[in-house]
């Protein structure tokens, strides 16, 4: 797996999901129930900005940034270049996160997962659904099965959400972290 390929795929998904977000939308509910929708864009940018501050300077502090400025989905588009460069420049092989080592494509590999799940909470919340890809949701799913343990349900995901043998890649790896396929709005 190419962590730098992985995370372009997820942050081209994402920006796109960004794309449909419209001025006065900020307060639309998401899937994720405790955010709205200027909440969900604030979380993405402090993911982002973990994502930078671990490629650039190779540690991740603990305390959340608080996002600056009025437009987040401008913000998320700023970021997001931001990563993309910073991991063109060649980021190095470790990342400490608090205090423990983490391999950066370890990293990269999370946080495409986040980018590109959010990026589909995105997209739902602005009630344009955009499908994550089928090959990318392929390559995350095993991503989350291993980062997501148990004690992350009801704290950071959801209960997995029953889906049919047959459900494709982007169905199982929604349904495993908790979202179902489509969403009220």
């Amino acid at each position: 797996m190419n962590c730098g390929e992985l995370l372009e795929r997820s942050l081209a998904h994402a920006l796109g999901s960004v794309a449909a977000v419209g001025s006065g939308s900020l307060e639309r509910g998401t899937p994720c129930t405790e955010w709205d929708l200027g909440e969900l864009l604030g979380h993405l940018d402090d993911s982002l900005d973990a994502l930078h501050e671990g490629l650039t300077g190779g540690r991740i502090g603990l305390t959340p940034m608080r996002p600056g400025g009025d437009d987040l989905a401008c913000a998320f588009r700023t970021r997001a270049c931001a990563v993309l460069g910073a991991w063109a420049a060649g980021p190095g092989e470790q990342v400490v996160v608090g205090e423990l080592p983490l391999d950066v494509r370890v990293m990269a590999a999370v946080g495409a997962v986040e980018i590109a799940v959010h990026g589909w909470d995105v997209a739902q919340a602005c009630g344009r659904p955009r499908p994550i890809p089928e090959s990318l949701a392929a390559e995350l799913l095993p991503v989350a099965r291993c980062v997501v343990a148990a004690g992350d349900r009801g704290v950071r995901f959801g209960a997995p959400v029953a889906v049919p043998l047959n459900a494709g890649p982007e169905a199982r790896l929604l349904a495993f972290l908790g979202r179902r396929d489509s969403f009220p709005g």
